[in-house]
């Protein structure tokens, strides 16, 4: 079968990585993140989330040296855990991307009706208590099929918006840092808590957040057999995406509570681009509206490339129709797994944020799920290839069993209500959209014909990486 075209190097990797998981929402809910757990509070919080997260991408960045194939998660769970751990991981990452692409149908609508009024014309239906409006679907739709159109002829062409995008979004970030040193003061940002909060308990609330901020190193993982960079530089790109994501994160933050009082931002309705109003800068408030949009976009873009990778990859290990695997011999693209993205986002996004939300907050514990199967993974890989080279090294080498904690807390505490940590699921609705994805994903592969001959699909699996697998097995 034809194989992925390597185009993308080392600014595609890192501008999808940190851009294709910014996201939009954190911009305007950062009011109620400053009026829960105060600025100390979300930006600490979010801080440790992130260097968790990092103890994880140390895993992703060794497993991503050692076999950078397409799907990562899927192959790695599938060499070192077993067939059913690569279901595993293939399932629960699809969920938790598929989640957040229907959820962006409408959110791109919702977004701009923020700044123009006739998004909200036109109700043509309500799931879940919201409202979806022709405006605010049309646009959603348009918007998906940008994207398909994108990553139609090849990920370069779209990883060269991504670029585009992302350095639109660090020179206005930027421009929001500066903006706020000449016009607010450090008597805006301190004290970080007021009186009644206290600082440890809301720090420690928004880490399970933060840890979820800065998840984009997963989707360099899944594309590097797209890479042209060397395996070694590929690992060091994963984990360079949380450092990048961190930072963009807690300048645009620190900016938004220096550049007025950060307690009054908190009682605003849009965050950072009411408090940017706010200080009489209303260019600035609306550059932090288009890190909003061009976030949504990014994401979007991001998301719906890896996710038909995960696809592929699953196909390729003969865990969904082998169809799906199919890659175009001219473009080096596989259409058929973009197809399938693209139905099941539009078809899943028809049904408004009002219900799209339960997909999107079952898919922290999908996340959670795959991230500790990884570091599973990269624990046993040693001892199933004792000969296989891994030019990227976790060090110190327990960091990764450290990230799988967070990991597991982001289930704990998704699924168990904690009090004090606002992380647990709706009941019943997310409830039953776990249990029936779990449900679903059983029957797949239960009633999924194993492979008349194994050796076949595991050379289609892992590709060129055959022979050097099956030596380094050898020991």
């Amino acid at each position: 079968m034809a194989e992925l075209k390597k185009t993308l190097g080392l600014p595609s990797l890192i501008a999808l990585g940190v851009a294709g998981v910014v996201g939009s929402s954190w911009i305007y809910t950062s009011s109620s993140f400053f009026a829960d757990l105060g600025a100390g509070g979300m930006i600490i919080g979010l801080l440790i989330g992130a260097a968790l997260a990092a103890c994880v991408a140390l895993a992703y960045g060794e497993m991503t040296s050692a076999v950078p194939r397409a799907g990562g998660e899927v192959v790695w769970g599938y060499t070192s855990l077993g067939r059913s751990a690569g279901f595993a991981t293939g399932w629960f990452h699809i969920g938790a991307y598929i989640s957040s692409l229907a959820f962006y149908v409408t959110a791109f609508g919702t977004l701009l009706g923020k700044y123009v009024p006739a998004m909200g014309a036109v109700p043509l239906y309500s799931v879940g208590g919201e409202a979806v409006t022709l405006p605010v679907l049309a646009a959603g739709i348009v918007l998906t099929l940008l994207i398909f159109g994108l990553n139609w002829f090849g990920v370069s062409l779209g990883a060269q918006i991504q670029v585009v995008l992302f350095a639109a979004m660090l020179l206005i970030g930027a421009a929001l840092a500066v903006g706020a040193l000449v016009v607010g003061s450090p008597s805006n940002l301190w004290p970080l808590w007021t009186a009644d909060q206290q600082p440890l308990a809301s720090t420690l609330r928004m880490v399970v957040p933060g840890i979820t901020y800065v998840v984009g190193f997963s989707l360099v993982a899944v594309l590097a057999e797209e890479s042209s960079l060397s395996p070694r530089r590929v690992g060091r790109a994963v984990v360079a995406t949380v450092a990048c994501a961190a930072a963009f994160y807690t300048v645009v933050l620190l900016a938004t509570a220096y550049v007025v009082p950060w307690e009054s931002v908190s009682g605003m309705e849009l965050g950072t681009i009411d408090a940017f109003s706010a200080a009489g800068l209303p260019l600035l408030s609306l550059g932090a509206f288009l890190i909003a949009v061009l976030g949504l976009v990014t994401s979007f873009l991001g998301l719906f490339v890896a996710s038909s990778r995960v696809v592929l990859a699953l196909a390729r290990a003969r865990l969904l129709p082998r169809g799906l695997a199919r890659v175009d011999e001219r473009s080096g693209v596989p259409r058929r797994a973009l197809l399938f993205i693209l139905v099941v986002t539009v078809v899943l996004g028809l049904l408004g944020p009002g219900a799209i939300i339960w997909f999107l907050d079952a898919g922290g514990v999908f996340l959670g799920v795959v991230w500790f199967l990884v570091v599973l993974a990269k624990y046993r890989l040693p001892r199933v290839y004792p000969g296989l080279e891994r030019s990227y090294r976790a060090r110190p080498a327990f960091l990764p069993a450290v990230g799988a904690l967070g990991a597991l807390a982001v289930i704990v505490f998704t699924l168990v209500p904690v009090p004090g940590v606002e992380m647990s699921l709706q009941w019943p609705q997310e409830y039953l959209i776990l249990a029936a994805w779990a449900l679903l994903g059983v029957v797949l592969f239960l009633f999924t014909p194993r492979p008349t001959d194994p050796e076949e699909a595991f050379d289609e699996m892992v590709g060129p990486l055959a022979g050097t697998l099956r030596a380094a097995r050898r020991g």
